[in-house]
């Protein structure tokens, strides 16, 4: 694995991040907002994802709008450098061609997957914090547990002194499927719609051409992975006992059960449109960046 291809999927997510991270907070208020309660039945601080831009930067001023930026950050380094990196090595040596020398779908989904695998759970404690950072709130708009971590760093040190090295894994597992399920169709639907654009002539600026290809895969992402992101969001932000057990969800199968129980199959689908509204730029800025930054590297040639 080169080392280049590791250090600019990192960079290239970096980029990305650095521009949808007050989606992603919106995203976190939204979906832990009437946890485990019956729809109608509790406070709606987050009506809609505007009306929840002006709440955040009127009741946590505008910087609270990047909340969990740095862990926000270092999780999308980390796992695209991964998830990136595995599936260009894999384009390079031919291992997601078909016999006639075209991208297979399949074959793009099974690399993106196992690169979706790596990176999230190495990256695992750093969206963990988070998430966790991101739903701290003002009191008048505050949902879902609130952990009182004063930075990344504090957010490391408390959870390492109550639950230890493993309490950094906590619900990770829930993370591996999310990111599994996302780069998969992320990574294949990009390379798809990047091979029908390129073969039928409809795009071939290659600027142009990475941009239609990540808004087509960042579509797809959002429609696939809502019911797992929430999941995810539930796991990593409910407070846990001494033993680093959660206290309102048991498992990733308790936690289905559970929503569905009090929710309905609304709550599984809470954050959509903050999700799609994330995911579609993100997709895009991510393997644009990443796209111009190894052409760059070839003009370059800034091979290392």
């Amino acid at each position: 694995m080169a080392t280049s291809d590791f250090v600019l999927g990192g960079v290239a997510a970096m980029g990305a991040g650095l521009f949808t991270n007050p989606v992603e907070v919106i995203k976190t208020r939204i979906q832990l907002q009437g946890e485990l309660a019956a729809r109608g039945s509790h406070a709606q601080p987050y009506k809609s994802v505007f009306q929840a831009f002006v709440t955040v930067a009127k009741n946590d001023g505008i910087l609270g709008l990047q909340k969990g930026l740095a862990p926000a950050l270092c999780f999308q380094f980390v796992i695209n450098s991964f998830r990136l990196s595995i599936y260009t090595q894999a384009v390079e040596k031919g291992l997601v061609h078909n016999k006639t020398g075209d991208i297979s779908f399949a074959k793009g989904m099974f690399w993106g997957a196992l690169g979706g695998v790596v990176g999230s759970y190495c990256a695992s404690p750093f969206f963990l914090i988070k998430t966790q950072l991101q739903a701290q709130a003002a009191k008048q708009i505050a949902v879902g547990y609130q952990h009182p971590h004063a930075s990344m760093s504090d957010a490391i040190r408390q959870i390492y002194r109550k639950n230890g090295v493993f309490g950094l894994w906590r619900g990770s597992m829930a993370n591996v499927g999310r990111a599994t399920v996302a780069s998969a169709v992320q990574i294949a639907t990009f390379g798809q719609a990047k091979s029908l654009l390129k073969e039928n002539g409809v795009v071939t600026n290659p600027t142009i051409l990475s941009f239609c290809s990540g808004l087509s895969a960042g579509s797809f992402v959002a429609v696939a992975i809502t019911p797992l992101d929430v999941i995810t969001t539930r796991l990593y932000n409910q407070a846990v006992d001494s033993q680093g057990r959660g206290l309102y969800y048991k498992s990733w199968l308790d936690c289905v059960l559970k929503i569905l129980r009090s929710e309905g199959v609304y709550g599984l689908y809470k954050g959509f449109w903050p999700i799609y509204l994330r995911s579609a730029p993100y997709s895009t800025l991510v393997l644009l960046f990443f796209d111009e930054l190894i052409a760059l590297r070839e003009r370059y040639g800034l091979h290392y």
